[in-house]
């Protein structure tokens, strides 16, 4: 196996970016934003690394189909709501269970595909 620089994955499907009218890329660059500050500020360790793909398997008309590294592994895929700011959209796709942390559950839903 190789090593990789990054340890956390999240999979944008490009289609349902581009249903809600999203520029290319550009919902990739604010979650990256985001997971970098997250990074710089200790919340996050290691690198991250947003990729565009293709279709994830859900179609809902009215979300984006995001999944993690640990959503695939149980087999999950998230839907999400494309008018929620990058900051919400880390939180719902990494929830803090620290003591301090917040779930914040109305911005996520979980579809088995």
């Amino acid at each position: 196996m190789a090593r990789t620089k990054f340890s956390e994955l999240v999979l944008v499907c490009a289609k349902c970016a581009k249903r809600q009218g999203l520029k290319k890329g550009s919902l990739r660059r604010g979650l990256k934003r985001a997971l970098e500050v997250r990074e710089r500020e200790g919340r996050l360790v290691g690198k991250p690394r947003v990729v565009e793909v293709g279709c994830l398997g859900p179609c809902p008309k009215r979300a984006l189909a995001v999944a993690t590294a640990e959503s695939l592994a149980k087999q999950r895929i998230h839907l999400l709501d494309p008018a929620a700011t990058p900051e919400q959209t880390i939180d719902a796709l990494f929830p803090d269970f620290g003591p301090k942390g917040a779930l914040t559950q109305d911005l996520i839903r979980t579809r088995v595909p």
